[in-house]
């Protein structure tokens, strides 16, 4: 039996607090969070401190080494960049990089048509390479670094073709856990990414298992939207490509979700499935767990059971269309804040690793930064099905027509090679 089934038989028994108005269909829903989850614990704060002291340490050391060696270093602590937290940015800030999504959105393509039909903006573009690659770049040993290097190349493209001077925002799950909607980020203010969905009645999302991929229907709760967002920026928004599949009753788009399928952005933010899958409880298990398969257990859950979690519990917080969809999320731009705090939660368990063994850090400091684990999450395949061989550190990033490519050794770490950033 596959550990998804596994674990779906052992949870069957749990359910979602009273108002989730979830429905069951293979599984039963986990447990709403317990306790303080929803507060920030010193021991997590004090995680991130150490985590970035660590980072601007080692910078401080290795520049000394380079320079004693006469190199000059690439990466130092005075040139270190570090991405924020959305709602830390000032109101300008933020104007400044909703505006910057916006002209990527007004930008042509670079995918041919004869790739990608209804690819009509450089912003397409990066949907497009996600959608190719979704069953290869999930539950696999590149998912961590392709995605690490698809925000990168997208904050890249804000800044250098859109003049955006800043950096990717995060978004701080547990922060706005309890009405996400509410928060800076999608409160559907001028500064926000576009408000909630209209609340429209309807039954939460029913995830199916993508053609060949093992696992059953997975029913999640509703979130206090749903339909089309009409407040903020993006209320206007135009939703060119997808679906593509993954949601009970939601027929493919065109093509296989390539062709050209516009329509209006669709969300459906709630309470009920951010303080489950991604709170203050989840963010300090996942910096203490001693090595990257259980890392990425934690981060990543087990495919199509209840526990998804915090990667895929929020991107059905966002919800909607096409946040909702497995392989057209980049489409909404709370995709982005999304990765980059998936990102910043990486970076700084790795980072964890360079603290002294006494301190909590890894008897071997490099192995954060060079292994890609062990066990089905460590594969070429998705949860390693069909079987197939470790992805190695020289696998290749493919970035198709949205950005050059690169490899997995590449990006490892943040503040080497063409990388130098970390986070606040």
């Amino acid at each position: 039996m596959k550990p998804a089934a596994l674990l779906g038989a052992a949870l069957a028994a749990v359910a979602f607090p009273a108002g989730a108005h979830a429905r069951c269909s293979s599984d039963a829903p986990p447990p709403a969070p317990v306790g303080d989850d929803l507060t920030e614990p010193k021991e997590l704060t004090d995680l991130f401190e150490k985590a970035k002291k660590a980072v601007i340490d080692r910078l401080h050391e290795d520049e000394k080494a380079l320079r004693a060696r006469g190199e000059a270093p690439r990466c130092t602590a005075d040139k270190l960049i570090f991405r924020r937290e959305y709602g830390s940015l000032s109101k300008d800030e933020r104007l400044a990089y909703v505006n910057a999504v916006k002209c990527l959105q007004s930008k042509p393509p670079r995918t041919p048509a004869s790739v990608a039909p209804g690819a009509r903006s450089r912003f397409d573009d990066f949907v497009v390479v996600h959608i190719q690659q979704t069953l290869d770049i999930h539950y696999s040993g590149i998912f961590q670094a392709w995605h690490r290097w698809f925000v990168y190349q997208y904050e890249k493209a804000l800044r250098d073709e859109c003049g955006y001077t800043g950096y990717q925002p995060y978004w701080d799950w547990p922060k706005y856990a309890s009405a996400p909607q509410d928060s800076p980020l999608f409160n559907g203010d001028p500064y926000s990414l576009g408000g909630n969905g209209e609340y429209v009645p309807h039954d939460g999302p029913v995830i199916v298992p993508p053609e060949g991929v093992s696992g059953g229907n997975i029913s999640l709760p509703a979130g206090v939207g749903g339909g089309f967002v009409r407040t903020g920026p993006f209320a206007n928004m135009t939703v060119n490509l997808g679906p593509v599949g993954g949601l009970a009753d939601t027929a493919p788009g065109p093509q296989g979700g390539l062709g050209y399928n516009p329509r209006g952005l669709k969300r459906d933010l709630g309470g009920a499935m951010n303080t489950r899958y991604a709170n203050y409880t989840t963010v300090l298990r996942l910096l203490t767990q001693p090595d990257v398969d259980a890392f990425r257990t934690v981060s990543e859950g087990v495919p199509y059971t209840v526990e998804i979690g915090p990667h895929g519990g929020i991107h059905y917080t966002i919800g909607g269309d096409p946040g909702g969809d497995l392989f057209t999320s980049p489409g909404d731009p709370a995709f982005w804040v999304h990765h980059a705090q998936m990102d910043r939660v990486w970076a700084t368990w790795q980072a964890l690793g360079l603290l002294p063994p006494a301190d909590g850090g890894d008897p071997d400091p490099a192995r954060r930064y060079t292994d890609l684990g062990k066990g089905d999450y460590a594969h070429r395949t998705w949860q390693n099905s069909p079987p197939s061989p470790f992805a190695e550190l020289s696998d290749v990033i493919d970035m198709g027509y949205a950005a050059p490519s690169t490899t997995i050794g590449a990006v490892m770490s943040t503040t080497e090679g063409e990388l130098c950033y970390f986070y606040l």
